[in-house]
């Protein structure tokens, strides 16, 4: 074989290899690309995106042309190399398989590896502009795509697979949204990050994995000496208070305070006018999910409800705040709350009620307690021991260590609760 002729037979060898690295590189770009990123991308007016999704939509003909393309230029390539091979060596068998070695290194290199790694690195970078090609080339290349899929259909058809599932699949679910939000980075702040992220747990949570315990409900005892209930009406912060007759599980109603304040202030305020400004009061089934009980204070303009369980007993009260504050974080008021706020101390402990929700302890000290069974710090420790504990009893759960402070009325009243040490790389690696 002449210089010249074997010059010119290796560059269309190299152009082959490069026009079937090409479609490697396209199938393995369109088939990575995001195809939401594509549809936003299309709405916005690029040319390349339309096509692409066109393409994409429609994958027997993409990978058809892709495929297509990819194999007559492999074949071609290979052939090429034979026919090289035979006019340089003649007839040898080892320059057959010599050839054959150094085609397929080729094409792994050149034809596969190479472009399909661009393809993947870059599937949204690419995708656009490889459109451009393959759109017209699907167009061209449709008669023989047409024809092979004579053959496809009716082994797909045999196998029972519906191609054109396809769309259906591409709806996301809720945690591939909460991953796209986790991996937004500098895209999202991080505060709008943890509200969508909360509003993917909203359906998750119910209204008693919230709710203000009994124990710390605000409440006025219509019992109590009028002197008293004036002072409470006068320096009661919350707009509405829960009255009852005698127990906290004996509810009259529900008193908005600005309906008597003005008459407490002047010395008025009688039993008889107290109780005729009461409120029918609105129960919520402790098991009710928060997005169920926010369109319902929404849709009824309900703002508070008392939380009971399946035998009506009193567990606590949950406000339209209180869902609220789930998702953005607890509001910066006047309220005078700061001393129920739970901190760690310069030795690394935390003194906790024990009617405190362990979903709030979690957000407060950073802790990872588990919150699939009790809601509370005392229920989850009589759970743990499955006994009600004496004080000085220290019990290790979910990695916390924690030391029962004071017991009363067969209930845990204080827990004092350790700072576990953070885990380190050689724990991890051990």
């Amino acid at each position: 074989m002449e210089s010249g002729s074997l010059t010119s037979n290796l560059l269309i060898l190299g152009i082959l290899l490069i026009c079937s690295g090409f479609f490697s590189m396209a199938e393995t770009a369109m088939m990575s690309s995001n195809r939401h990123k594509l549809r936003i991308a299309a709405k916005g007016g690029s040319r390349g995106a339309k096509l692409a999704a066109a393409l994409l939509s429609q994958p027997d003909r993409l990978l058809g042309v892709v495929l297509l393309g990819n194999t007559l230029l492999n074949a071609a390539s290979a052939a090429l190399t034979s026919y090289i091979v035979l006019n340089l060596f003649g007839s040898e068998g080892w320059a057959l398989e010599a050839g054959t070695l150094v085609v397929t290194f080729c094409l792994l290199v050149f034809s596969e590896m190479t472009p399909k790694v661009i393809g993947a690195t870059y599937p949204d970078w690419l995708t656009p502009r490889i459109s451009f090609i393959l759109s017209p080339l699907a167009r061209i290349a449709y008669p023989a795509i047409w024809f092979v899929n004579l053959f496809v259909r009716p082994i797909l058809k045999l196998l029972r697979l519906d191609t054109k599932t396809g769309e259906g699949e591409q709806i996301m679910s809720p945690e591939e949204l909460r991953a796209i939000v986790l991996e937004s980075g500098q895209f999202i702040p991080e505060q709008h990050r943890a509200i969508l992220l909360n509003l993917f747990d909203l359906e998750n949570i119910t209204v008693e994995d919230i709710m203000t315990p009994r124990g710390e409900i605000e409440a006025i005892n219509l019992q109590a000496p009028i002197d008293e209930l004036r002072e409470q009406v006068t320096t009661g912060f919350h707009s509405r208070i829960l009255v009852y007759d005698g127990e906290l599980g004996d509810v009259l109603g529900i008193l908005q305070l600005r309906r008597l304040i003005g008459a407490a202030f002047d010395g008025e305020l009688t039993h008889e006018e107290l109780r005729e400004a009461l409120v029918a009061p609105y129960y919520v089934p402790s098991s009710t999910p928060l997005y169920d009980q926010l369109q319902f204070f929404r849709d009824n303009r309900q703002r508070f409800g008392l939380v009971v369980d399946e035998y009506g007993e009193l567990l606590g009260l949950v406000t339209l705040e209180d869902i609220i504050e789930e998702l953005i974080g607890k509001f910066t008021t006047g309220a005078p709350d700061d001393h129920h706020a739970v901190r760690w101390d310069e030795e690394g402990n935390a003194m906790v009620d024990g009617a405190r929700t362990l979903r709030s302890l979690n957000r407060e000290l950073g802790l990872e307690l588990p919150l699939d069974g009790p809601k509370t710090m005392n229920g989850l420790i009589l759970e743990h021991l499955q006994d009600i504990p004496e004080s000085g009893v220290s019990v290790r759960i979910a990695g916390v260590t924690m030391e029962i402070v004071q017991t009363q009325d067969r209930r845990i009243k204080v827990v004092k609760v350790h700072r576990p040490a953070p885990i380190s790389t050689n724990d991890i690696a051990h």
